[in-house]
């Protein structure tokens, strides 16, 4: 016997790693030394930092998985994958260095695995970090056929003392929302056990959403706001606060980047949740609140910004083809998102 008798096929890995390394290199940084296939990946500090501070985060993609599974449409959780990370290290005004990826299937499937990785790629490209390397298991009898895992790693840098850790939110604060494209990567086991009561394949269209197929609509890579945030980082303006809406919604997440004593007064009738959410409501009889604490609910991130600086930031937020809105403001509380239902 030997490694390819009991599932592993080394031979397909280093071809594979062949296969996808131009595309890797794309998305290099000057800053990156070497090239792809080292035990690690070297990365050389950015210039012109005075106390600069290094900002780490991981992630994956969660049950959305399942869906591209299921569907054989594997372009799109590379990105998701890459903006789960780089989101969230983003709200502590850090600007995204590299990023690594960790891969793991039952077989290994070059064309399959080639389209998760190019969209890695995309995602870094969006963000302007560099791939900088990754890991790809083959683990048969771990995983189904045609299955894989995907897990995500970044690091990124700022100023020590321009790092945004919420300690200057105040009350009077103006808190601005950036639109989510969709679901993103949360609250994909209730969606997809909606979808499984209703008696509906990723396949079928469902009217109130368009020409799509519903797993098409539900795959709608997670938005990378990396560059629009930078932007108005860049221009100066007094960003006190920010916050990655996630698992747990606007309840679990925006609380994340007030201080003390503070709490954010929502406007709910400042925007209207993109369909799938409403289709999600309706056909699984979810209530509002469950809605709301599951789901981004079409927002996908919220900076907090002085109350002068707001018509400014939402200037240079649309200027970076974005649709921002004013969410809210901070108000003195208990840490909490007032004006959702309850």
């Amino acid at each position: 016997m030997d490694y390819r008798d009991a599932g592993v096929d080394v031979e397909a890995g280093r071809a594979f790693v062949d296969r996808i390394r131009d595309r890797v290199q794309r998305t290099f940084r000057p800053e990156v030394l070497g090239g792809l296939g080292g035990f690690g990946g070297c990365f050389q500090l950015p210039t012109g930092y005075r106390e600069p501070v290094l900002i780490s985060g991981t992630d994956g993609v969660g049950t959305k998985l399942k869906i591209a599974h299921q569907m054989d449409r594997h372009g799109t959780v590379g990105i998701d994958l890459v903006a789960m990370c780089v989101n969230d290290v983003l709200t502590a005004g850090a600007e995204p260095l590299f990023f690594l990826d960790y891969v793991a299937t039952g077989k290994l499937l070059p064309e399959q695995l080639a389209a998760v990785v190019d969209g890695i790629a995309e995602g870094c490209e969006r963000a302007g970090c560099a791939l900088l390397g990754g890991e790809t298991a083959e683990m048969p009898g771990f995983y189904g056929a045609g299955e894989y895992d995907l897990a995500g790693f970044c690091v990124a840098i700022a100023e020590k003392s321009e790092l945004i850790t919420g300690d200057r939110v105040a009350v009077g604060d103006v808190a601005i929302a950036l639109p989510s494209s969709g679901v993103h990567s949360n609250g994909f086991s209730l969606a997809r056990r909606v979808a499984e009561v209703a008696g509906l394949g990723w396949g079928d269209r469902v009217a109130d959403l368009g020409d799509r197929p519903l797993g098409e609509v539900l795959l709608e890579p997670t938005t990378i706001y990396v560059k629009p945030i930078l932007a108005i980082l860049k221009a100066g303006l007094s960003v006190h606060g920010m916050a990655h809406i996630t698992g747990g919604g606007l309840p679990e997440n925006l609380p994340r980047c007030l201080g003390a004593n503070q709490s954010v007064q929502v406007d709910l009738g400042s925007w209207t949740p993109p369909p799938i959410f409403d289709w999600i409501a309706r056909t699984g009889e979810v209530p509002p609140a469950a809605m709301f604490n599951t789901f981004n609910m079409g927002v996908g991130f919220v900076v907090i910004v002085a109350p002068e600086d707001r018509d400014r930031a939402l200037d240079l937020l649309r200027a970076e083809h974005l649709d921002p809105w004013v969410l809210g403001s901070v108000v003195a509380g208990e840490g909490g998102v007032l004006g959702l239902p309850a």
